[in-house]
């Protein structure tokens, strides 16, 4: 569902006992309003560079630096003065927010799960966007305006990589065969021009939007053997395997997944080419990109999708 402009929506999946959450707030009519001058703060962790001193002479020779996650921090006012006319009532009210916002913030579904984010979506300036990450921490401060409706908290989300990724998820569609030329169709004029969609677009051809590349989802769908996809002139990832009839294998290369599952439960990570890339270098580069799909296929049914969110450096 969107959000409204300045909202911004904390959710997960259930994990057996445990909960899901979907918790919205940001904005006065969610009951869980950001407080100003800043409403939210994005903060970086130290570079980790890898430098390393030069021999016997001055500077340091500049090494591989490597990024670490980043922190969204809110202060948040929850606020049930209107809730009841009683002070009893509003100060019970006030209790019942705060637990729920604490439930959600403890995130129990998800912290006990190795390596399964949480998602933190909003839209600012009417850009909808999302981070990937885990809840920390939400700290109330009660005073005595709790017993009129009122406490401020401060919470804070760490997300895995910092980036921030469309709220939209982009999906390309390629088959193994494409389809046929017709050929030319008369009365002909010169000189001869393409219209049409075969003049600005060729089967597999895609646009990636964002400021940065963007790690994508591979779902190569059987009947298959040896299927690999390309990115013209970029990469290509094969697996030395068959699928049959009904059978898929998902190449996930977003940093939390990093898997390749058959039917999305045995790992066959296992039966990646040689020559295929490391899994965190499957991304996709901003701009038009052409995807192919190979391997043998006499049926002609085979296909592939490439799923990916476009992504930011910042909202």
């Amino acid at each position: 569902m969107p959000l409204a402009e300045g909202e911004w929506n904390l959710s997960y999946s259930s994990n057996g006992i445990y909960p899901a959450a979907n918790f919205t707030f940001g904005t006065f009519s969610s009951g869980y309003y950001l407080l100003d001058p800043t409403p939210y703060e994005i903060t970086y962790e130290d570079v980790d560079s890898g430098d390393t001193p030069n021999p016997r002479r001055d500077g340091v020779r500049l090494g591989q630096d490597f990024r670490g996650k980043a922190t969204i921090n809110f202060e948040i006012g929850v606020d049930t003065v209107d809730a009841s006319p009683t002070r009893l009532g509003r100060h019970g009210a006030n209790l019942d927010a705060l637990s729920a916002l604490e439930q959600a913030w403890d995130a129990q579904a998800v912290r006990r799960r190795f390596g399964t984010p949480a998602v933190l979506r909003t839209t600012q300036g009417g850009r909808a966007r999302r981070f990937y990450g885990r809840p920390r921490k939400a700290a109330p401060a009660p005073n005595r305006l709790t017993r009129q409706g009122y406490t401020a908290v401060v919470a804070n989300f760490v997300s895995v990589d910092g980036i921030a990724y469309d709220d939209v998820e982009q999906v390309a569609t390629v088959t193994m065969n494409p389809a046929p030329h017709r050929g030319l169709k008369g009365p002909l004029t010169t000189p001869l021009k393409m219209t049409g969609q075969g003049a600005t677009k060729v089967p597999g051809e895609f646009l990636v939007r964002g400021t940065r590349p963007t790690p994508a989802v591979i779902t190569i769908y059987g009947p298959v053997t040896k299927p690999s996809c390309e990115l013209v002139g970029k990469w290509t990832v094969g697996l030395d395997l068959t699928l049959a009839v009904g059978e898929r294998v998902i190449i996930d290369s977003r940093s939390w997944a990093l898997t390749v599952l058959r039917n999305g439960s045995a790992s066959v990570a296992g039966n990646l080419t040689r020559a295929s890339p490391k899994l965190p270098e499957l991304l996709l580069p901003t701009g038009r990109q052409d995807l192919v799909l190979r391997g043998s296929d006499v049926t002609g049914m085979s296909y592939m999708t490439v799923a990916w969110r476009d992504a930011y450096a910042y909202l």
